[in-house]
């Protein structure tokens, strides 16, 4: 029988832990809870937020932005973030106590310098893939359960695209953390309800 399972570990990075350049609260605490998690599955696949400098994303870039606030992009509606997980820093560097050995694909995400990434499928455009889709379907893998960072953005987006893809997708909250900005944790609930998303 082919295990169908698979586990996506969503940017469990430096810069999303405490301490971090967007940290979020509580996000370390996540790491011992997903090398257990790893123990139940046969494949899995982590996502690894990567940025150039610059990127079009960061309030830096925009004249008078602060952080956390949204301006209209092309593709549009984009928060503003600090700048973080720039490629090659030591922030965008996985957490060192995360099994970073039992992945079988790192998906990087969020390299063009002009869109944002949240989502494991998609660029925010909600049309450039990833490739991350393709590869569980040639591997057969239909079933996926979504743990990592943050509750409220990349694992809410992967996990939706997921499901709208028609793969069984489970996320397993207290294996997650969220940002919650503006009550977006809050409406990942809502949204992951009205999606058939199995929160665990």
């Amino acid at each position: 029988m082919i295990d169908n399972r698979a586990l996506i570990v969503i940017d469990v990075q430096n810069d999303f832990c405490p301490g971090g350049k967007l940290a979020v609260a509580g996000g370390d605490e996540t790491v011992p809870l997903i090398n257990a998690l790893m123990g139940d599955f046969n494949h899995v696949i982590l996502t690894q937020d990567w940025h150039p400098e610059g990127h079009s994303s960061f309030a830096s870039q925009h004249r008078g932005a602060a952080p956390f606030s949204t301006i209209t992009m092309p593709y549009g509606p984009q928060t503003l973030w600090p700048d973080h997980c720039i490629i090659g820093s030591d922030g965008a560097a996985f957490h060192t106590g995360l099994n970073v050995a039992r992945a079988e694909l790192i998906i990087r995400k969020g390299f063009r310098k002009p869109i944002d990434s949240y989502s494991a499928f998609f660029e925010n455009d909600h049309v450039t893939p990833t490739g991350l889709g393709g590869y569980l379907r040639e591997r057969g893998l239909t079933r996926l359960t979504l743990v990592g960072l943050a509750f409220d953005y990349c694992v809410r987006y992967s996990a939706e695209d997921a499901r709208a893809q028609g793969f069984g997708v489970t996320v397993i909250e207290k294996a997650t953390r969220a940002i919650d900005l503006n009550g977006s944790a809050a409406a990942t609930k809502a949204s992951f309800a009205e999606r058939d998303i199995v929160l665990a």
